[in-house]
């Protein structure tokens, strides 16, 4: 069955298309991806628009009528756009991707490309919650890199060595800190992706067997 994806209020009131997957989600028919490595490149969309995708974590378009997408599995989808939606971005954030500044690359892509200044909005999707992310110290130590003053804040220790890790706030500090208001950065609530396998895949929770879930977003004309 073909499920609708879910909206966030911040693009949706600025009549921006975009979609967080869930089960049975598909792709729009006219969309740009990349082949996701876990760094911090941001493709263009022309980039993409030939048939080996390129190696990157997000993609930036300002062309109306062509959804850009990320596709996850428990990593935090990004959608980005310029206020008045000429411009923007889905950006695939693991930790890894969080640790290498992800975040900050599809904020500087999207100022890039837009034809003029204008503030920006960021939605962040479905992903693995704090309540089921543990990781080891390892992981901790590489983010504490670009996350010093954050970390104490989005973590919860667990077990020796271990910590509960809360991603969406990383990518929220991230956001903020390349410069978006606090008031323009949302998250959509209760989404964990490994809690609820009626909605979303996870690949914490089902392995190698584990789907993907489509997120997208397309520019709006300079006339919309």
């Amino acid at each position: 069955m073909i499920a609708r994806p879910l909206r966030h209020p911040l693009l949706a009131e600025r009549g921006i298309e975009h979609g967080f997957g869930v089960r049975g989600t598909l792709p729009p028919a006219n969309f740009r991806r990349v082949n996701q490595v876990h760094g911090a490149r941001i493709a263009t969309e022309r980039e993409c628009a030939g048939p080996t995708p390129p190696a990157a974590d997000g993609v930036v378009s300002a062309s109306p009528g062509i959804a850009v997408a990320v596709f996850t599995a428990d990593c935090v989808p990004i959608l980005l756009a310029t206020s008045c939606g000429t411009t923007v971005a889905a950006v695939h954030a693991g930790w890894r991707g969080l640790a290498a500044g992800v975040v900050g690359a599809g904020v500087a892509a999207v100022r890039g490309l837009a034809s003029n200044p204008s503030p920006l909005v960021a939605a962040i999707g479905p992903h693995i919650g704090a309540c089921c992310y543990e990781v080891d110290a390892p992981v901790v130590d590489a983010l504490r890199g670009r996350f010093a003053h954050a970390l104490p804040g989005a973590v919860r220790p667990t077990r020796p060595g271990h910590v509960a890790i809360d991603l969406a706030s990383l990518a929220r500090e991230a956001l903020v800190g390349a410069g978006l208001a606090p008031d323009a950065v949302g998250v959509l609530p209760d989404a964990c992706t490994r809690c609820d396998p009626e909605r979303f895949h996870s690949y914490r929770r089902d392995g190698l067997a584990a789907g993907r879930l489509v997120h997208f977003i397309a520019a709006r004309s300079q006339q919309a």
